[in-house]
């Protein structure tokens, strides 16, 4: 028995990195996963690893249209939407001064409008079933800042609070909505922030008190247990998976 046995869960952004952490892991623990990504390659070969009865469905969450198509094909595949992973992100890194316009509006449209998008498609959904799990990810960097992730910091900070109003308003449907905030993550985009830098990769982990990154798999392992049962009570929450980076 698994704790997300036959819940059906979206997660966006999973063709790689914590997304298909979490895809992974919600898979082991009996979800349905509803692979998304703005790469339909990388969404349909990470649903055909899980296997599960996982599918794959390349979607732009920055898309209202894109994102509203992909519910609605969940909708008529599956009947229901238990669970929602808001983990697509983007950033590129940088002082904010010498920052370009369209990479602000780049990254508030996946990072911020990516979560409203969803939210918008799925949250009358579960109101309406009277059950449902939101995660969203956000990061450290909207709880305290992060040099050279200022437009990223700002658009995360949104998330966190949006994550609280949406638990505050969705709480007599028995919807709940939480946040992970991940510190710094042994991924392929970390890999392509700190390219040609291991002196900051070797400082970053210095910094951790654990004294490692981050592995997809930390991740999943906090985002699966928000998703379940057992966090039914658990709502508004911000949680950091950082290694003890950061410290509420």
């Amino acid at each position: 028995m698994g704790k997300l046995d036959d819940k059906v869960s979206i997660v966006t952004g999973a063709g790689q990195g914590i997304g298909r952490g979490i895809a992974e892991k919600l898979a082991a623990e009996g979800a349905t996963v509803v692979v998304t990504d703005v790469n339909e390659a990388t969404a349909e070969e990470t649903a055909e690893a899980i296997g599960s009865g996982a599918v794959g469905i390349p979607t732009d969450v920055t898309s209202r249209e894109s994102v509203d198509a992909m519910v609605g094909q969940v909708r008529e595949r599956f009947g229901w939407i238990d669970v929602l992973i808001n983990n697509a992100g983007w950033d590129k890194v940088g002082p904010f001064v010498e920052s370009d316009p369209a990479d602000w509006d780049r990254a508030i449209q996946v990072n911020l409008y990516g979560v409203l998008n969803t939210s918008k498609a799925v949250l009358p959904i579960m109101a309406e079933q009277g059950h449902g799990s939101v995660v969203n990810l956000a990061s450290d960097a909207g709880r305290v800042g992060s040099s050279g992730e200022a437009v990223y910091s700002a658009a995360k900070g949104g998330v966190i609070s949006f994550t609280k109003t949406t638990a505050r308003e969705m709480a007599r449907h028995q919807v709940n909505a939480n946040c992970v905030c991940p510190g710094p993550t042994d991924t392929a985009l970390f890999d392509s922030v700190t390219e040609g830098n291991p002196k900051l990769r070797e400082s970053l982990i210095k910094a951790i008190p654990m004294r490692r990154l981050a592995q997809p798999a930390d991740l999943a392992n906090a985002v699966a247990f928000l998703a379940s049962d057992e966090a039914a009570y658990i709502t508004g929450q911000t949680l950091s998976v950082s290694g003890g980076l950061s410290m509420s």
